[in-house]
């Protein structure tokens, strides 16, 4: 996976993160264009640095567990600016509590709906077996 070993650091390119993470070349331009990453620039190609590679890491793992972008690029400035993590531990502790309420807020909604979906077909069903004369 490494393109460049000057020094000893481990370099990569954008099609070798893609391929590493299953996403598209595109996703991983998205994230630059919203300053989530900023891989260095020779000529016309772009260099990761095994930094890059676990900012990559943590930007989809928040995307998995619902943050928003401007959730994950307040973590990340938190992990950048924080040396002992303590700050970005309880925000992502938070931002994980407000997720999961919503979440089973939406969860009981579904189980209501799906409950009342239940109750109107056994209406139908049954209306119709009076309508055939069963």
């Amino acid at each position: 996976m490494t393109i460049h070993s000057a020094k000893k650091k481990t370099t990569y390119s954008i099609s070798q993160l893609a391929k590493h993470f299953d996403i598209t070349t595109r996703a991983i331009r998205f994230y630059e264009d919203r300053k989530l990453l900023s891989p260095e620039r020779h000529k016309s190609h772009r260099i990761y640095r095994e930094s890059d590679l676990v900012r990559l890491k943590l930007i989809l793992r928040g995307k998995r567990l619902g943050f928003s972008l401007e959730e994950i690029r307040k973590t990340m400035e938190l992990y950048d600016t924080e040396p002992n993590e303590k700050a970005q531990l309880v925000f992502v502790l938070n931002t994980i509590s407000s997720h999961r309420k919503e979440l089973e807020l939406r969860q009981e909604d579904i189980r209501n709906t799906l409950d009342e979906m239940k109750t109107v077909t056994h209406r139908i069903k049954k209306k119709l077996q009076e309508l055939d004369g069963t």
